[in-house]
């Protein structure tokens, strides 16, 4: 699976980072971060409910 983030979009609002922190990250300077790109299978269910939970629809998987 790999993370897409539109950061055209993207309000860093940090709701997909309470969802899956391991991927994602906001930082003191207001920027999302990926921290990984190609998360493994077990954080499958956590990612999707980052992508469910982005109020702009900014994140999408592929895979």
């Amino acid at each position: 699976m790999r993370v897409i983030v539109d950061f055209d979009l993207c309000e860093s609002n940090a709701l997909c980072m309470a969802a899956a922190p391991e991927v994602f990250e906001v930082r003191d300077d207001d920027f999302l971060y990926v921290l990984q790109d190609e998360p493994g299978e077990e954080l499958r269910d956590k990612v999707e409910e980052a992508v469910r939970r982005c109020p702009k629809q900014a994140i999408t998987l592929e895979g």
